[in-house]
């Protein structure tokens, strides 16, 4: 298990700059928003976090996760985006019989803009919605002592003024421990789902079909067939690790993923998070390495985790994520664990 452990760590490095000289497809899928990382703790480690699926943000990372939670948990998440976005994330996590039942929802929105044209560059007097949101659930449950499985089903949608898509996705992880000193072993796979496409009454438009016929009707309604586009695939393989688990109210967690998205080329995430008797954390990490153009990089974060109203738990984190030319995108994530 020693060798096999140090191997896939191997691997893990190894794989993504043997594989990222191909050409980047940046922009490429519909519903980008399902990319962007969940969870300030999770972000502030550099997104590495495949295999530590530890919290309720697992649903997210990794589902199978999940199925490790022994208590109810809920997570709210709020981030200041990029070009004045906001991105908020909701996610909870009930353990029910032998596995756990995980809901979500994540939305993504700009609020509303004035109407320009060619001829109204400064506003025709009207304003439009530009959005999109998910809606999750799942289930996961552990399968041996040290294997677990879980599986979540999401409803994807996007809309601009009269426009919208609609689209339905899958998320699968395993999640393993291994019995070289904890070391844990985690792949997940993400937005495997249909393909999108705009359709609405902004794609309404009026054709003469036949323009070398007279007398017939000019003004015919037809709507424009826009192009279909995939959603986001991403898989996912990482390892984690406590280092300080044999010294007491210490822990230094590392984590390494490597990824291969369907829309970019294949990158490796570093994090790094240290604990102190369970409550404080400072965490840092490093996203995107060997991504080709990449304008992710650097990330860091702090947290503290404290008891509440009896045998609840409340968590609190931060995260700073650079984004090089985009400038930097902060976060903040609220917990509760209710036992």
């Amino acid at each position: 298990m020693k060798r096999f452990g140090l191997l896939l760590l191997i691997a893990a490095f190894a794989w993504s700059p043997c594989h990222a000289q191909g050409v980047s497809k940046a922009g490429t899928t519909a519903a980008t928003f399902l990319s962007v990382g969940q969870g300030s703790r999770a972000i502030a480690m550099g997104g590495a976090f495949v295999a530590v699926a530890n919290d309720v943000s697992a649903l997210y990372w990794n589902p199978a996760g999940a199925a490790r939670l022994n208590a109810t948990e809920f997570l709210f998440c709020h981030n200041e985006w990029l070009a004045d976005m906001t991105f908020d994330y909701v996610a909870s996590a009930l353990p029910m019989g032998n596995g756990v039942i995980g809901l979500s929802a994540t939305f993504l929105s700009m609020g509303s803009e004035p109407v320009r044209t060619v001829n109204e560059p400064d506003g025709t007097g009207e304003f439009f919605d530009a959005g999109s949101y998910a809606m999750s659930a799942g289930y996961s449950r552990m399968l041996t002592d040290r294997f677990s499985f879980g599986l979540m089903g999401k409803v994807v949608r996007e809309y601009i003024k009269d426009c919208s898509s609609t689209g339905f996705a899958l998320d699968v992880g395993t999640l393993f421990e291994t019995q070289w000193r904890g070391l844990m072993v985690g792949m997940s796979i993400s937005n495997f789902g249909t393909k999108m496409q705009m359709a609405g009454n902004d794609v309404l438009v009026q054709v003469d079909i036949d323009p070398t016929q007279e007398g017939n009707n000019e003004n015919i309604n037809a709507h424009l067939a826009l192009d279909r586009f995939d959603m986001p695939l991403v898989f996912r393989v990482g390892l984690a690790m406590d280092l300080l688990r044999d010294v007491p109210n210490n822990s230094l967690l590392i984590s390494v993923d490597a990824l291969h998205p369907n829309d970019n080329t294949e990158a490796v995430d570093l994090g790094l998070e240290y604990g102190l008797a369970n409550r404080f954390f400072a965490r840092v990490g490093y996203k995107s390495l060997f991504m080709r153009e990449a304008e992710e990089g650097l990330t860091a974060g702090a947290g503290f985790s404290l008891p509440v109203l009896g045998a609840a738990t409340l968590g609190v984190d931060y995260a700073y994520q650079a984004f090089g030319r985009l400038e930097q995108a902060h976060r903040l994530s609220v917990s509760l664990r209710t036992s």
